[in-house]
């Protein structure tokens, strides 16, 4: 079970660190999707950082269980919340966000029967 929470919390950090990359540099698509959901530009650090502060509990989790499992269930939250702002938005283009919802499930499941 270790071996696949490693790899998926590489994988997902990976993600992690490029979209919280694309969310500090403001690049327009990104600025565009969140504009078009009701949130203030003034959230987009804020937004990055927890991102980015994810991948960084997931990679960590790799040598203190509990910090992986920490950010494991604060990245649920985060990709539930965006799951939630796309539906109030009525922008049906939620599949990333979902995705991103159940993959950090999954990393917390396979971090908490590895250790």
């Amino acid at each position: 079970m270790f071996i696949a929470y490693a790899v998926l919390a590489g994988l997902l950090a990976l993600a992690l660190c490029a979209s919280a990359f694309m969310t500090f540099t403001r690049n327009p698509a990104v600025v565009d999707s969140m504009t078009k959901l009701g949130v203030p530009d003034s959230w987009l650090p804020w937004l990055a950082a927890a991102k980015a502060a994810g991948a960084v509990g997931l990679l960590a989790g790799l040598a203190v269980p509990l910090l992986g499992e920490a950010a494991a269930v604060g990245l649920v939250l985060y990709f539930a919340g965006a799951v939630v702002a796309h539906i109030r938005g009525k922008d049906y283009a939620l599949a990333p966000a979902a995705v991103l919802t159940l993959l950090p499930a999954v990393a917390l499941a396979l971090r908490v029967a590895s250790a």
